[in-house]
């Protein structure tokens, strides 16, 4: 393997453990929002609005260098307008059926953008990252799934199957985005796309409800959802050096391992016994996807 090949690797694992982290904790704070009563969808507003800092240092850091062309603004926008969408369509799905059913059918967005990947990209892995995607793929409904009643109808179904549509076309769309345009403004536009769905987030909000406004209101919410922010722009630069049949799982996979730790450590809230084969499943993935040797991917358009 080339010092090119081997720095690649690096940096693809890099910022795919930093999004298993920055969306580890993120998922660990993310419920109080509500808990001090600031509505779901006055936090999807304020992560909007934290997408900007991180989309500004980047392209400072890059001398404001941004792409205009009408490939850069259509992927960009696309990517944004897919990852926001799915967002807003996860506020009205979770009204018509319960979080327990909803959940385990989204997580396995990454089916999407592995068989997309396979597919359109030619990307293609050894035994060990074979093993540890399907393994990832049993356990992300696993970690996610409890039983209970309340579904309302079947549309919650549907609804739930499109927003895991737009998050795997979302991921792939990342990873073929970046063989042309550059990382930092795939972002912007990203934040773009996540901006212009703001007022129709703020139109949802049940203003008959008290909002908290006070500093465990949109300041504590700003401060979860930065992680969420940063942890994007990170998977996008994981997308940009690493494969998509293994980035998705991997950090699909991880966030949960470090969400659920975390809330053990400080909460002592112990998972059911689904939840602890989906976490011990999602381990052993994350190793083997981890040490799989790289083997680079042919040309798209080769």
């Amino acid at each position: 393997m080339s010092t090119m090949q081997r720095d690649g690797r690096r940096l693809w694992l890099f910022y795919a453990l930093a999004v298993v982290a920055l969306w580890g904790v993120w998922g660990t704070l993310s419920g109080l929002s509500a808990a001090h009563g600031f509505p779901d969808t006055l936090v999807y507003c304020v992560w909007a609005l934290t997408m900007i800092p991180p989309a500004l240092f980047v392209l400072w850091r890059g001398g404001w260098q941004l792409d205009r062309t009408p490939r850069a603004v259509i992927y960009g926008l696309l990517i944004g307008l897919l990852g926001a969408g799915g967002q807003m369509l996860l506020f009205r799905t979770l009204t018509l059926g319960p979080a327990y059913y909803v959940f385990p059918i989204i997580s396995l967005s990454p089916v999407i953008t592995i068989v997309l990947s396979f597919l359109l990209l030619r990307e293609r892995t050894g035994r060990l990252g074979a093993l540890g995607i399907v393994l990832a793929l049993v356990s992300l409904p696993l970690l996610d799934l409890s039983f209970g009643s309340g579904a309302q109808g079947m549309g919650w179904f549907a609804l739930s199957l499109l927003i895991m549509l737009a998050w795997g076309l979302q991921a792939y769309f990342m990873k073929l985005a970046n063989d042309s345009v550059n990382a930092d403004s795939i972002f912007f536009y990203m934040t773009v796309g996540a901006l212009v769905l703001m007022p129709v987030a703020w139109a949802m909000t049940d203003w008959s409800q008290p909002v908290n406004t006070g500093l465990d209101g949109p300041w504590m919410t700003a401060a979860i959802q930065i992680l969420n922010a940063i942890g994007a722009l990170a998977l996008v630069y994981a997308f940009r050096y690493g494969k998509a049949i293994v980035v998705a799982p991997l950090t699909n996979a991880g966030a949960p391992l470090v969400t659920a730790a975390l809330s053990l450590l400080f909460a002592g809230v112990v998972p059911g016994p689904l939840k602890i084969v989906g976490l011990l499943l999602a381990l052993v993935a994350s190793l083997l996807l981890v040490l799989e040797p790289e083997r680079p991917a042919p040309s798209p358009t080769a």
